[in-house]
């Protein structure tokens, strides 16, 4: 499973460089790459609005 960043998202960047599979690419709002999402969770640990999610 792999995880997903909702509207809320704030688009800070915390999470770009947390993520060990460079998976999260920039936007309005960032958006994860789900095949190359390892589960581990990195993003939603540093994620200051809770947005990284599992899906």
């Amino acid at each position: 499973m792999a995880y997903v960043i909702t509207d809320a998202c704030i688009a800070c960047g915390a999470c770009v460089d947390e993520c060990p599979t460079s998976a999260i690419s920039e936007g309005d709002i960032y958006v994860i790459d789900g095949p190359a999402c390892i589960d581990c969770g990195a993003c939603a640990n540093v994620c200051p609005t809770g947005a990284c999610v599992p899906e």
